[in-house]
């Protein structure tokens, strides 16, 4: 399933080399953009099905799962339908008509959210993407990633007690990519170099 997964993001043209300012500020010469699988609903299913099957090989224990904006919103709709699970996600800008609310969707207050997410780099963002969750008294315990950028995000989430999951690691990405002649050997290596240097 890596690599279906690997080629269909190649194909869709979700995987760009070039210089890139990534989220953490970082630049780097990849890029996933996982914001166009709305549009390639095939491969937003073969992403939504491999991530339902890490949640049930590791076996976690939620009452939600919490779709982060705006780009695993999708995966975490295709994951809340396919499986019948009830799905919360938590409001960028917070209204100021009707309810007022910071996260959409119904729960309890001390349910477990499991966070679905796109990708992982360094890991810093994602404290911000779960306080308005924690703020509204639901627990979170577990990240479930499609990639993990594999610069220090996991081990961050693991010393906050936190846990990453993740369907592949970008080097298996760029290895599967570069055994089936879909990169060449220039942007390999430039990209096994970056992660290499910044790998924390």
């Amino acid at each position: 399933m890596k690599k279906d997964i690997a080629l269909a993001l190649h194909e869709i043209g979700a995987i760009k080399f070039g210089e890139f300012k990534l989220k953490s500020g970082i630049m780097s010469p990849i890029y996933i953009d996982l914001r166009l699988l709305i549009s390639y609903p095939k491969v937003l299913k073969l992403i939504s099905d491999a991530m339902v099957e890490l949640v049930k090989e590791k076996d976690l224990k939620f009452d939600v799962i919490a779709g982060i904006p705006y780009t695993a919103l999708p995966i975490a709709t295709a994951i809340s339908v396919d499986q019948g699970w009830p799905m919360t996600y938590a409001r960028k800008e917070v209204k100021d008509y009707g309810t007022k609310k910071k996260i959409e969707g119904v729960y309890k207050e001390g349910d477990t959210a499991l966070i679905i997410d796109d990708l992982i780099t360094t890991g810093g963002s994602k404290f911000e993407t779960i306080e308005p969750f924690e703020a509204s008294g639901l627990k979170i315990t577990d990240f479930v990633v499609l990639v993990d950028r594999e610069q220090g995000g996991g081990r961050m989430l693991e010393e906050k007690g936190y846990k990453l999951h993740s369907v592949i690691g970008i080097n298996e990405l760029l290895n599967i990519l570069k055994e089936e002649g879909k990169i060449d050997e220039e942007n390999y290596q430039k990209a096994k170099a970056f992660i290499a240097e910044t790998q924390v």
